[in-house]
């Protein structure tokens, strides 16, 4: 059979599942008809899906129903149908969707964020909840993310033209470090980049129509040898890609248990535990989930709070006065002292809430026919979260697309606006379960940098000021583009604080 005939095969059976679908049992919600076949695919943009999707929201309302090669989806640009979906009824709305290459060909349906069997997941969840379910938890690592947090700073001003790599190596430092009992030996670390490669890979073969085997699986059964098959190399250079990121610090952890040389870490604390092989193999890709999307996470924020002290000098201005008043001139703050920084604390909910991270999240995938608001959800449906909308909501927050953490402190005469980790993190059962250790990445990184350092616009050769742009990648996951940007040091005070940290041998970058 050739390849043309497997086409033909997944067209046939496409055309006969529509003929003998059943009829809706109610009222659809409206939304863009498509054609036969591809659906809306011909109006899905490439980028910046969530400012399309906005406006289809005030072209069909708060609800709206597509189909996209043969899939239907629910977008949802209302906070209310959110939470009323999402979470109180999480029962029927916390599953994922198989995707036949990049999930199961390449293999991400076997990690967290797309792991399809509740009782699985409830596992993922409880290992991680084991170090990161509570502020209190991820306290007791607040002196090592200091500690990398402080390395990151050592010397940034001369290396502020590779901002985003420098805040990767950060992230990383410190996610591995607390997985693994790991640290990075290099600039380009083996295992650091490994990770990049395949979170930058996941967000390419996981998009609607990624591949065409995702609209007809029967593809999938072709031999590799066949003509019109280059998809599968690409299939399985990701598959690659996904396996180096699970296997090499696995590897690199289990060789230091066996010559007793290893630190304390999440994988080591559950290996000195009794085990099977199916347990090890758990704890093996709950570990490649941690680690992966907690880097994006603090990554994607971090670039966020760069711009908007760049772009917004009287907040940065605002919060060193604070640090100064609270803490001292001179003085360091600590994750403990979060709860007496509140406008630093806003800073951290404005990042989140400015530029989010997953704008359009992930999505969740309906397990039972559903009725909301007189329309009819059918088993199946794909539903969709536009986050960034929520989040840009004029009525909700005011001047949104402007950066002022002040919207978040409770005045007489404002009071503080919703807070955006109610939307910033995911939803119900698929809510991140790293949201505590994000936050104290972030914030640490916050308030460290503007403790000793003030951040302000380029120059360029002659003199002129360059405006950065607010550019978010526009993907699954968003973050800044790159920009140019200067680091200075505050004081005297602050520079000797800087030599200390170098001249104590803590800088390993």
């Amino acid at each position: 059979m050739h390849l043309f005939d497997f086409v033909l095969l997944g067209l046939a059976a496409w055309l006969v599942s529509r003929i003998f679908a059943k009829r809706p049992a109610g009222p659809l919600p409206p939304g863009p008809k498509g054609y036969p076949i591809i659906g809306s695919l011909l109006e899905m943009p490439l980028k910046y899906s969530w400012l399309t999707f906005a406006q289809w929201s005030e072209r069909w309302g708060d609800l709206t129903t597509f189909t996209l090669l043969g899939q239907r989806f629910l977008l949802v640009n209302n906070a209310d149908d959110a939470l009323e979906l999402l979470e109180k009824k999480s029962a029927i709305y916390s599953s994922r969707s198989s995707i036949p290459v990049g999930g199961d060909m390449i293999g991400w349906s076997q990690t967290m964020i797309m792991q399809n069997e509740p009782a699985r997941m409830r596992e993922y969840r409880k290992l991680v909840g084991t170090v990161m379910a509570s502020h209190t938890r991820v306290q007791r690592f607040g002196d090592l993310i200091e500690a990398d947090t402080k390395q990151f700073l050592t010397a940034l001003p001369q290396r502020t033209d590779t901002l985003f790599h420098e805040l990767q190596k950060l992230a990383g430092s410190i996610v591995v470090t607390i997985t693994y009992g790991y640290k990075a030996k290099s600039d380009h670390d083996e295992i650091i980049t490994a990770v990049d490669k395949a979170m930058a890979d996941f967000a390419l073969v996981t998009q609607p129509g990624a591949f065409v085997a995702d609209v007809f699986p029967i593809l999938t059964s072709i031999p590799s040898w066949f003509p019109g098959t280059a998809w599968m190399q690409k299939a399985a250079q990701s598959k690659k890609l996904l396996e180096d990121m699970v296997q090499l610090p696995y590897v690199w952890v289990k060789k230091q248990m066996a010559a007793g040389t290893h630190k304390s870490s999440f994988v080591t604390a559950l290996l000195d535990e009794p085990h099977d092989d199916a347990r090890e193999e758990l704890i093996k890709l709950v570990a490649a989930s941690m680690y992966a999307g907690g880097a994006d996470t603090t990554v994607s924020s971090s670039m966020t709070f760069f711009l908007a002290m760049t772009l917004y000098p009287e907040v940065q201005k605002k919060a060193q006065a604070e640090l100064d008043s609270v803490i001292g001139h001179g003085q360091l703050p600590t994750l403990a002292d979060r709860e007496r920084l509140p406008y630093l604390n806003a800073i951290l909910l404005e990042v989140l809430r400015w530029i989010p991270v997953a704008p359009m999240g992930f999505p969740h995938l309906s397990t039972e026919d559903d009725f909301h608001k007189d329309y009819f959800i059918p088993k199946g449906t794909m539903v969709m979260v536009n986050s960034w909308n929520l989040l840009h909501d004029p009525v909700r927050y005011t001047d949104p697309n402007t950066f002022n953490p002040d919207r978040f402190l409770d005045t007489p005469s404002h009071p503080a606006e919703r807070d955006p980790r109610d939307f910033a993190f995911g939803y119900g059962r698929r809510k991140c379960p790293g949201i505590f250790f994000a936050e104290a990445s972030i914030f640490t990184a916050v308030a460290l940098t503007l403790a000793v350092y003030d951040i302000a616009k380029a120059v360029d050769a002659r003199g002129k000021t360059i405006e950065p742009a607010v550019e978010p990648s526009g993907t699954l996951i968003s973050h800044p583009a790159p920009f140019p940007l200067r680091v200075s040091v505050r004081s005297p005070k602050a520079q000797a604080l800087l030599d200390s940290w170098e001249h104590a041998g803590e800088v390993a970058f």
